[in-house]
């Protein structure tokens, strides 16, 4: 499709702060577990490995929300430490303790003996993305995803996750060293990783700096921001069309720094005011997020407050709507229905409070 035109995937225009009649939308963790369909697939596959390594499952589970909703956005379904054991670090999925890694990185050896990315071995991302593009026929666009440096960081130093982060922190003091040789691996590896997705059939990638807010803002500077900023660097030197979105949780003391790393869109939480964050971002970054997941438990007339607003504040253009986190476990499908209808109605002529 030609760039900029108007056939092109509406989250893509917005994406790159193009005039769009409306705020396209998708939700982060539109597919899952509060979805009959994939709780139903789960019962027949019921490691979470084999539904996010497995070509077909991961083509099924993805276009779930798809059948059910038309969002303006399907993202694989993955997970951030997928390309791990590419790398040479094997790791499990608990359903109950979520990631294991039994054989931690923490000394300069163990950094050493990673690998570059074997791409080989994630061949089932690159078959489920381009059958993703096959199965939308351009209704909305392709979204790929990864972890960010820091947030792998955590899980390959603590093996699991964590509430403190002792091991990694007191690395950054004791081991900086170490710490860096790993996130620069990481970073490279992760840039590699997209522009893999990318050539596979995403449209737009999405990083997840998870825990990246677990970070003061002066070590995120440190520990987050430069190695954010080398694979976005790596991956726009090879694909520069491809808007890139940014997302950490709990990041509302980051807004500015979020915007700084070189991607096209900030993701935003729901702690944070839409109007804030356009303020603090200026006008040439586009932005996505933020109504609270929580909102999608309560009545039509509250959803259809909390997204008009989120609208409202976001203004006309460079918008993606979304939650501000995942689909909660539990969420009524009839009101993620209702939010993903509301939002093909809300043309920026006709929203309330919007020019």
């Amino acid at each position: 499709m030609a760039h900029g035109s108007a056939q092109e995937p509406l989250l893509l225009r917005a994406a790159r702060g193009e005039a769009v009649e409306r705020p396209p939308c998708w939700m982060m963790r539109q597919a899952g577990r509060y979805q009959k369909a994939y709780r139903d697939l789960a019962e027949r596959h019921p490691t979470f490995r084999e539904r996010s390594e497995n070509t077909d499952l991961i083509v099924e589970v993805s276009l779930q929300p798809w059948q059910s909703f038309r969002p303006d956005g399907v993202i694989l379904f993955s997970d951030i430490l997928t390309p791990l054991a590419a790398l040479g670090v094997p790791f499990e999925i608990d359903d109950t303790k979520g990631p294991l890694i039994e054989d931690t990185v923490r000394t300069m050896d163990q950094v050493r003996k990673l690998h570059t990315l074997e791409l080989e071995q994630l061949q089932f991302v690159g078959e489920a993305l381009s059958l993703l593009r096959q199965e939308v026929h351009g209704q909305a666009a392709v979204l790929g995803f990864v972890g960010c440096p820091w947030t792998l960081a955590t899980y390959v130093v603590e093996g699991r996750g964590s509430s403190l982060y002792k091991t990694i922190k007191s690395m950054a003091y004791q081991a900086p060293d170490v710490l860096d040789a790993l996130l620069s691996h990481l970073a490279d590896a992760i840039a590699t990783y997209i522009i893999y997705q990318i050539d596979s059939g995403a449209q737009a990638i999405q990083l997840f700096d998870s825990w990246g807010s677990q970070l003061p803002p002066h070590m995120w500077d440190r520990w987050s921001r430069p190695y954010i900023a080398r694979l976005v660097a790596k991956a726009k030197a090879e694909r520069p069309d491809v808007p890139l979105t940014l997302y950490a949780m709990g990041s509302g003391g980051l807004v500015e720094r979020l915007g700084a790393t070189g991607v096209d869109v900030v993701g935003l939480d729901w702690t944070v005011d839409m109007a804030d964050a356009r303020a603090r971002l200026g006008p040439g970054l586009s932005v996505q997020g933020n109504v609270d997941p929580v909102v999608l438990f309560a009545d039509e007339a509250a959803i259809d407050a909390a997204v008009r607003d989120c609208v409202a504040k976001a203004g006309n253009r460079g918008h993606i709507l979304n939650l501000g986190y995942g689909v909660t476990v539990g969420t009524p499908e009839e009101n993620v229905k209702y939010m993903f209808d509301l939002s093909k109605r809300l043309t920026y002529k006709s929203a309330v409070g919007v020019a």
